[in-house]
C-alpha cells in the first residue's frame, strides 16, 4: 500500500506542478476558444490541462517501475506499456482537438485505433463471467470488438461530463478511488497478481485527478480539454478491461464445487467487474439520454448543445459549486453502494444505508434555493451569504456609502453582459498569469 501511495502522491505533484506552466503555455498558443453557447464559463478560459495529466502519468508509470513490488507489473505484465501506447496516442489526439477543433468523427476513429493500439499489445478482455454458465471464453475478434466498445463508451462519457469546473475530475477521482480498493482488495486479499495492473492504474488516475483539481475547481484557472478528459476516461477503462478480462473467476477461491455455482455464488463481489460502467454509472447515463435526446431532434448525437444533466441543475436553480457537489454525490453513491456490495452482499444495513442516502439525495435537487446558515459561533468563519439575516443587516449600512451606490447599477449590468471574445485585455485568460485576482476585479477588467 505504501508504494501505491507513493505513486499517488508522485502522480498528483507532477501534474500540480506542471499546471501552471501549461496554462501558460496555453494563452501564448492561442489555446482559449471563444464563448461558445453552450458554455457556462463568461470569460475565455485556456485549455490543454491534459498535458500537464499525461506528464503525471508519465511520471507515476516511471516511478512505479523503480519500486521493489510494482516493478514485478512491469516484468510479469505487458499491460502498463500499452497504457501508455494507447494514452499517448489519445493525448496527442486530444490536444490537436483543444488547438484546433478537430471534427468529431475524427476523434471518434483516434479513439478507436488508441483502443485497438492497447488490444494488440494484450490489453483486451479475455473472458467474462457469466452468472449462471461459467467463464464464457472470448475469441479474438469477440474480446477486440468488446474492449474498443469499453474504452470508446468510457471516454465519451467522460468527455461529456466535462462541462463545469471541477466536475469530470473529481466524479472520474471517486470512481477511481472505489476501483482502486476494489482492485487491491482481489489483488492483496486473494493474492491474484493478475489484479496488480489495475490497481496501479486506479492509484495514478487518483493522482491525475487530486493534482489537477486544485487549479480546475471553480472558477477554473484552466480547463483539461478533451486532452484531458478523453486521457483520464481511456485509463479508467484500462483499469476496468485489465480486472474484468485478465482475473480468473477460479482464481479467487471463495467457493469449492462446479465453476458454474462459483461464478453464480460470487456475483456480488463481480458486481464492478460486470458491470464495470457502475462506477461512472452519471456519465454514462447522460452520454446515453444526450444521444437518444439528440437523434430524437434529428441531430448528430455529437452536436453540442445544453441539455446535459449539469446543464439541467443549473437551470433549476442550483448554484455552480452546488450542482457539481451533487454530481460527486451521485457518483460517490453509486460507485461505493457498489463496492459496499461486493464486499458484503447479505448485510442489509448496506442497502438500508444507500436507499437513505438516495433520499438525501432526492431532497438536495428538489431544494435548489435552500442556503444553509452557520451556526452563530461559526458566522465570523464563513462567507457573508451563509450568515444569519441579523449578521447580514449589521453589515448592510457599510455598503451603502456613495461609492457602492456608484457601482451597484454598474454590477448589475454585468450579470446581462455579453461574452468577452478571447484575444481581449483583461479577461481571464489573459490576467491569471500572476495570482488570482478578486471576483470584482476580475468583473471590472471584462468591462469595455
Amino acid at each position: 500500500m505504501r508504494e501505491y501511495l507513493l505513486t499517488l502522491c508522485i502522480t498528483a505533484a507532477v501534474t500540480y506542478l506542471l499546471t501552471g506552466p501549461v496554462r501558460k503555455f496555453a494563452i501564448v498558443a492561442g489555446a482559449m476558444p471563444e464563448i461558445r453557447a453552450r458554455d457556462v464559463h463568461r470569460e475565455p478560459t485556456p485549455r490543454l490541462g491534459g498535458i500537464a495529466m499525461f506528464f503525471g502519468l508519465c511520471a507515476g508509470l516511471l516511478v512505479a517501475d523503480h519500486l521493489t513490488n510494482l516493478n514485478q507489473v512491469f516484468e510479469t505484465s505487458n499491460e502498463p506499456r500499452a497504457l501508455l501506447s494507447g494514452a499517448a496516442l489519445i493525448w496527442l489526439i486530444g490536444v490537436l482537438d483543444d488547438k484546433f477543433e478537430i471534427d468529431a468523427l475524427i476523434k471518434l476513429g483516434g479513439q478507436m485505433i488508441a483502443a485497438g493500439v492497447m488490444v494488440v499489445q494484450g490489453l483486451t478482455i479475455l473472458w467474462l463471467p457469466v452468472p449462471g454458465v461459467g467463464s464464457v471464453a472470448l475469441t479474438q475478434w469477440q474480446g477486440t470488438l468488446l474492449t474498443v466498445a469499453l474504452v470508446v463508451i468510457t471516454i465519451n462519457a467522460v468527455n461529456f461530463v466535462d462541462g463545469l469546473d471541477g466536475l469530470a475530475a473529481g466524479m472520474v477521482c471517486i470512481a477511481a478511488t472505489a476501483f482502486f480498493l476494489y482492485a487491491y482488495r482481489i489483488w492483496y486479499s486473494y493474492g491474484v497478481e493478475a489484479a496488480a495492473p489495475a490497481t496501479l492504474f486506479s492509484a495514478i488516475l487518483m493522482g491525475m485527478c487530486l493534482g489537477f483539481l486544485p487549479h480546475n475547481m471553480h472558477p477554473a484557472r484552466i480547463f483539461m480539454g478533451d486532452s484531458g478528459s478523453m486521457l483520464i476516461g481511456l485509463v479508467l477503462a484500462a483499469g476496468a478491461i485489465s480486472v474484468t478480462g485478465q482475473v480468473d473467476p477460479d482464481a479467487l477461491n471463495l467457493y469449492v464445487g462446479s465453476e458454474k455455482e462459483a461464478v453464480h455464488q460470487t456475483v456480488p463481489v463481480y458486481i464492478p467487474l460486470l458491470l464495470p460502467l457502475t462506477i461512472i454509472a452519471v456519465p454514462a447515463a447522460d452520454l446515453i439520454l444526450a444521444i437518444v435526446r439528440r437523434t430524437w431532434r434529428g441531430q448528430s448525437p455529437f452536436a453540442a448543445d445544453r441539455g446535459h444533466l449539469h446543464h439541467r441543475l443549473l437551470e433549476i436553480g442550483h448554484s455552480h459549486s452546488r450542482a457539481v457537489l451533487i454530481m460527486y454525490f451521485w457518483s460517490a453513491l453509486i460507485a461505493f453502494g457498489a463496492l459496499a456490495y461486493s464486499v458484503n452482499s447479505a448485510s442489509m444495513w448496506i442497502v438500508l444505508g444507500v436507499v437513505f442516502l438516495s433520499a438525501i439525495g432526492l431532497i438536495l435537487l428538489l431544494l435548489p434555493r435552500f442556503t444553509p446558515r452557520a451556526p452563530r459561533w461559526m458566522e465570523h468563519f464563513v462567507p457573508p451569504r451563509y450568515r444569519r439575516r441579523g449578521e447580514v443587516a449589521a453589515v448592510a449600512p457599510e455598503a451603502s456609502t456613495p461609492a457602492a451606490a456608484a457601482e451597484q447599477p454598474a454590477a448589475v449590468a454585468q450579470e446581462n453582459r455579453t461574452p468577452v471574445v478571447s484575444g481581449v485585455a483583461g479577461v481571464n485568460g489573459a490576467t491569471a498569469i500572476g495570482s488570482r485576482a478578486r471576483l470584482d476585479d476580475r468583473r471590472r477588467a471584462g468591462t469595455r
